[in-house]
């Protein structure tokens, strides 16, 4: 069939219900309805009328589609909450209520917002985690299976939808009404740490639990628990990298960024390492690290660790939306290394659920005093990471991306020996809608793995892949078709069963003489000198793409003289323009390349 999607941006599950729909065979275009009430419905009808869909779908939209085109097409709407539920803050109610399910529920758009036919649904635990983690692991796997079930039946001509009806005695119908900030607030002399960590993980990509500290008003992003360290609650007691531990009444919370309010007619916010947004105001804590070894630490929590099961060794991490800044490259570098230092004969690196990585940290990069600097600093950092991969020629290493990886995150998982994807995990690996030429040795690691005209092609096009056509290509070795939790479970099973296996020894042996025969074919060093002078060109000219699509892109605002693009060709035989969604920079139609996404 021909699909519409309509979304509110090309969100990491847009990204997937389009890349899922392109591998059935469907073909696929996008509006992303971003602009002014008026001219969104004017461009909505325009595309309606030149593609002419069979089906219209919305993955992500937070307005209402016109009410002629609903009335004309069959429009379905992925909500992020069971049956009856209603409102635009669903899972964040459902994360900060502490609820154990929650659902996704396809849904025919119509007169009321969330009130139309039922066309699909799915059920799935909620496990302790924030909300935009839940929203790109469950509520994706769920919104998949539920999509794929819609479009099906709606492709049958025979099914009909389950009306929402006081009259069903199955459906509870509850309409909610949105979640400001005045109940999002945290009440530090009488919340317990579990109470927080749900206010905290219920609005930790998006919009934050504004608050106060240290004399100023901050939004609080992410909330992970502490269990030792103890204080007068409110107060900040200890910093760990780049994140501040607060204080509760029975306890503490790890805090690892903030946004500071914007003031009125100031400029925009954005987030940054907490560490960093409080430079110059936060007070002399002690630094409280965790130990590198997850055997170590017991519960605590830390971005990066380190086991062992066997001769397999895992080196996880987990940064706040996948960006990995100067910092954080360089310690994930030095955990790696002391990793390869020990008597393992494979070693995973990533294993955890959520982002693999989406390489350099345009947060960060945004607000350094140069920024040219700042980000020739960060795709260093990012690179000297990549060459010890490369380079490890002593025993098999292996990437486990649990979740979504985009441009040099891509990259580095490809520098690995294997690739193995969670089964819901979505790739992006190109650099262009960021204005930028790319580098962690995606020049030798990309054609290597997918051939010289395949390679151009995913870094010229610039679409999301799935994991499994990620396999399909070369991208990705093996898909494990699991749920978020199960995934680390599955990847030391795997792992230790490689390890054991009689073959590792000589596949170890066979790496190193095929990594002899590539370097003197021609030089890793040769590939970084290539791709660093594109990069430095890039970074040091003020009139380079790339300054005005980070800044727009950190900022969540088109940036502008960008000429505007949807994702997916036209169909065949039918009109329909390449530039279809209006007023909204290429870079934003599609995943940008390194990025905390909003989801919500």
């Amino acid at each position: 069939m021909h699909i519409l999607l309509v979304a509110s941006a090309f969100n990491s599950l847009t990204q997937r219900v389009h890349a899922e729909l392109r591998d059935g065979g469907h073909t696929v275009a996008v509006e992303l309805a971003t602009l002014d009430a008026s001219a969104r419905d004017v461009s909505l009808r325009r595309t309606v009328r030149e593609f002419a869909p069979d089906l219209v779908l919305a993955p992500l939209l937070k307005t209402a589609i016109p009410r002629d085109v609903w009335a004309a097409h069959t429009c379905m709407v992925v909500h992020p909450g069971p049956p009856g539920d209603r409102g635009p803050s669903s899972l964040d109610r459902a994360v900060q209520e502490g609820a154990d399910t929650w659902g996704v529920t396809v849904l025919q758009a119509g007169e009321e917002m969330d009130a139309g036919d039922i066309w699909a649904s799915e059920t799935f635990p909620l496990p302790a985690v924030g909300k935009s983690d839940l929203y790109r692991n469950e509520v994706s796997d769920a919104a998949s299976r539920a999509v794929h079930r819609a479009v099906e039946r709606f492709a049958s001509r025979t099914y009909v939808p389950r009306p929402q009806t006081g009259g069903d005695k199955e459906l509870c119908i509850r309409t909610r009404p949105f979640l400001r900030q005045e109940h999002r607030r945290i009440d530090w002399r009488s919340d317990s740490t579990a109470t927080v960590l749900r206010k905290l993980r219920a609005a930790d990509s998006s919009p934050g639990v504004l608050d106060e500290l240290l004399g100023g008003e901050w939004f609080l992003h992410g909330g992970h628990p502490e269990h030792e360290l103890r204080g007068r609650p409110g107060e900040l007691v200890a910093v760990r990298e780049e994140a501040v531990c607060r204080a509760t009444v029975d306890g503490a919370v790890w805090i690892p960024e903030l946004r500071p309010r914007r003031r009125p007619g100031g400029d925009a916010t954005f987030k940054l390492p907490a560490v960093t947004a409080l430079a110059g105001r936060l007070p002399a804590l002690p630094e409280h690290p965790a130990p590198l070894y997850d055997e170590e630490r017991g519960r605590g929590w830390s971005d990066i660790g380190y086991r062992e099961v066997g001769q397999a060794g895992f080196l996880r991490f987990s940064f706040p939306g996948g960006a990995m800044s100067t910092t954080q490259c360089r310690r994930l570098h030095d955990a790696y290394r002391l990793a390869c230092r020990r008597p393992t004969s494979v070693l995973v690196l990533g294993g955890a659920r959520d982002f693999f990585s989406n390489g350099i940290h345009l947060n960060v990069i945004e607000a350094a005093a140069d920024p040219g600097e700042e980000s020739w600093a960060n795709i260093n950092a990012m690179d000297d990471l990549v060459e010890s991969v490369l380079t490890t020629t002593d025993r098999l290493v292996v990437s486990a991306v649990g979740g979504n990886a985009a441009a040099g995150g891509v990259m580095l998982a490809l520098a690995a020996d294997e690739v193995w994807c969670r089964s819901g995990a979505v790739l992006n690996p190109h650099y262009r809608l960021m204005g930028l030429y790319g580098s962690e040795y995606w020049t030798y690691t990309l054609p290597r793995r997918v051939g010289e005209e395949t390679a151009e092609r995913l870094t010229g096009r610039a679409l999301p892949v799935s994991a499994e056509s990620a396999v399909r290509l070369g991208l990705a070795d093996r898909t494990v078709d699991c749920d978020a939790q199960s995934f680390a479970g599955e990847v030391v099973r795997l792992a230790s069963r490689l390890a054991e296996s009689p073959a590792a020894l000589s596949r170890i042996a066979a790496k190193k003489t095929e990594r002899d025969r590539d370097e003197a074919r021609r030089p890793l060093a040769d590939h970084r000198a290539a791709e660093l002078a594109e990069m430095r060109r890039i970074f040091f000219d003020p009139r380079s793409s790339y300054h005005a699509l980070r800044h727009a892109f950190v900022l969540k605002s088109p940036p502008a003289g960008s000429e505007p693009k949807t994702p997916g060709p036209p169909a065949a035989g039918r009109s329909c323009r390449k530039d279809g969604v209006t007023a909204l920079a290429a870079h934003h139609a599609a995943p940008a390349p390194s990025a905390c996404y909003e989801e919500q």
